[in-house]
């Protein structure tokens, strides 16, 4: 539920971006910028605190992992799998929340925008 939660978050705050710039990609593409190039402008800055989110989150996991390590039996705190999928799990919500905002900004009528 917290990744459906965050995933829906991420989704609005990156949509809502787009809506608020959508003056300024409509300018990027009617000065000649490729609408790849305005997906790929969208994606970086949606997906930059994602990964920076992913990696303060991993070094608080091995922090927290040495203090855990006591409690529990049968399970090692630091599953370099579990990480990874965790991680790797994330950054794909986060790209698909991402995408979609992304896509509609790379058809933002360049003249509509310049009215």
């Amino acid at each position: 539920m917290s990744l459906v939660l965050a995933a829906v978050g991420l989704y609005g705050v990156v949509a809502f971006s787009v809506n608020e710039r959508k003056t300024e990609l409509g300018l990027r593409i009617a000065l000649g910028a490729d609408p790849r190039d305005v997906l790929r402008l969208v994606l970086r800055e949606g997906m930059l605190p994602v990964f920076v989110g992913i990696v303060c989150g991993l070094a608080g996991a091995l922090v927290v992992g040495r203090v855990m390590r006591t409690l529990l039996f049968g399970v090692d705190a630091f599953d370099p799998v579990t990480f990874a999928g965790v991680a790797v799990t994330l950054a794909g919500v986060a790209l698909a929340a991402c995408y979609v905002p992304a896509r509609r900004a790379m058809r933002v009528d360049p003249a509509g925008a310049l009215r």
